[in-house]
């Protein structure tokens, strides 16, 4: 049975370009074919590289080829945007330079074309203009995107390496890593291989870089989305150093709260009747959260770290945090029974849910009880276990006060509340997913969402009355062709948004207690 042939590796295009440089003619493709000895089908990928050096620039579109002078741009190259200046525009830098000082800035024209304009990362071909020596200007023809520096795929072993399937659906065609290029991969791991120089058609060479998982472990789906997404795991020396180093924030100085029964539901939380004449029926509550602002210093490598990750990611099986577990899982943790330094907001508000004063303080905390949503509902519908049962009266009764109070508010608004269920995943022992449920919407949720919005409130005042700088996010009204679209679905279940009427919340909210008892509700939110 005759052997299936493996394409050898073409040679990258820096040698075909030294070839082209190095000779003292110019050269076409059929002599550098033969320099190479590239036969049959691999022609068409030399044939495809060639375009690739002449749209970066680095020789003539012609058939006689010539490499381009170093030092110089050509009239047309690819560039990747590398950032925006302090007066908004863009700025990019050649894909390939080949001069020996740095290259000059190249200043991005604003698109002619109807077009999403490109950001950083992106790869455009443009048509560049000289101004001097230091400075071009280019008008985009052409925005390609970002190119993936590295793939997640499953190998499968085949003769002489290994053929690799993206994970990614958008990413078309296969890979082939070479034996030489494999390591200890084996046929069904999940991996992530960088492509290589080569053939440009649905056989891409490549090299595996890192071997996650095998693709029956359950665990390779949530790996499979850290490296697809580009999420870092590790921290660098540097930060689990500075996280091991801390020692736990001092007391002194701080506002004593331990002696309050806060409790854990995401946040801490704590609520009381406010025994001010002035106030009667209002509520005095306090929203605490973490301090990590003691531990987490500007410009350090602890910052630098949460910078580069922006939040903590949550998988069925795993988290990636934010913070090293000293910091994540300890430090900025408001554990029950542990001094903990934290920032809070003491509020008070009226009792239709009205905010009349607000102080922040640092301070130091013990949290009387770490609880899930479901044990807080569980307690307040007469259901209390061994722990929610001691806090019932004194905590967890005095807190619905304080949420019923804020609803009242929250009404009056006209504020919509709309009803998309989220999904729970539950994984079984062996790792492999169990069931997908919705997850019920609780008053314990709203509860938690409410104490939130009160202390955003107080921030957002806090701010403005200090005169500090701060951007608020405010929403547009949905545009008249979402209107529109709107308007014809909910005709088609039964439901009328007269046109012309003033577009407000509560003219939603109306709409959705109309569906609420339908079969439409969920669709209609």
């Amino acid at each position: 049975m005759a052997k299936s042939r493996v394409p050898a590796p073409l040679p990258s295009k820096q040698k075909i370009l030294d070839y082209i440089r190095d000779s003292d003619r110019p050269v076409g493709r059929r002599e550098i074919a033969r320099a190479f000895q590239i036969k049959g089908a691999d022609r068409a990928a030399l044939r495809a590289m060639l375009l690739e050096l002449a749209d970066e620039g680095l020789i003539d579109k012609v058939r006689r080829r010539r490499a381009m002078a170093q030092g110089r741009l050509p009239e047309v190259a690819m560039l990747e945007v590398s950032g925006v200046d302090f007066d908004g525009e863009l700025f990019a830098k050649p894909l390939t330079w080949q001069g020996d000082e740095p290259p000059p800035r190249i200043v991005l024209l604003p698109s002619r074309r109807r077009a999403a304009a490109p950001k950083k990362g992106d790869r455009v071909l443009a048509r560049l203009r000289r101004v001097d020596d230091t400075l071009y200007e280019a008008s985009p023809i052409r925005v390609l995107g970002q190119t993936p520096r590295t793939v997640v795929g499953i190998a499968e072993d085949a003769r002489g390496g290994l053929m690799v399937r993206p994970t990614d659906r958008r990413i078309s065609g296969t890979f082939f890593v070479a034996n030489e290029q494999r390591g200890d991969t084996a046929d069904g791991d999940v991996v992530v291989i960088e492509g290589l120089p080569g053939r440009a058609d649905k056989v891409r060479p490549a090299r595996v870089v890192e071997r996650i998982a095998q693709a029956d472990d359950p665990r390779s789906f949530s790996l499979i989305a850290i490296h697809a997404q580009g999420i870092p795991v590790a921290f660098p020396e540097d930060t689990l150093k500075e996280a091991e180093a801390l020692k736990p924030a001092p007391a002194n100085g701080r506002e004593d709260l331990r002696s309050v029964p806060l409790v854990t539901i995401d946040d801490a939380v704590w609520a009381e009747a406010d025994t001010d004449p002035d106030n009667s029926g209002g509520w005095r509550l306090i929203v605490a959260i973490a301090d990590v602002a003691h531990y987490v210093r500007p410009g350090r490598a602890l910052d630098r770290a949460a910078r580069e990750r922006g939040n903590s990611v949550y998988f069925p099986d795993r988290v990636v945090p934010m913070l090293p577990e000293r910091l994540s899982n300890n430090l900025c943790s408001l554990r029950p029974n542990e001094d903990r330094a934290c920032v809070a907001v003491e509020m008070r508000i009226t009792a239709s849910g009205r905010l009349t004063s607000h102080r922040f303080k640092r301070a130091v905390m013990r949290s009387a009880a770490r609880l899930t949503y479901q044990q807080v509902q569980n307690a307040a519908d007469g259901r209390p276990d061994d722990t929610t049962g001691p806090l019932v009266e004194t905590v967890i009764k005095p807190l619905y006060g304080a949420f019923r109070a804020l609803a009242k508010a929250r009404d009056k608004r006209g504020t919509l509340d709309l009803d998309i269920p989220e999904r729970v995943v539950t994984l079984g022992e062996d790792g492999h997913i169990d069931t997908i449920l919705p997850r019920p919407r609780l008053d314990s949720h709203r509860l938690i969402e409410e104490f939130m919005i009160a202390a955003n409130v107080a921030a957002a005042e806090t701010l403005q009355t200090g005169g500090l700088p701060v951007m608020y996010r405010v929403h547009e009204p949905p545009s008249l062709a979402k209107l529109e679209a709107l308007r014809e679905s909910l005709d088609a279940m039964g439901f009328k948004l007269a046109k012309g009427v003033k577009i407000t919340p509560r003219l939603f909210k109306g709409i959705l207690a109309k569906a609420a008892q339908s079969d439409s509700a969920a669709i209609v939110s």
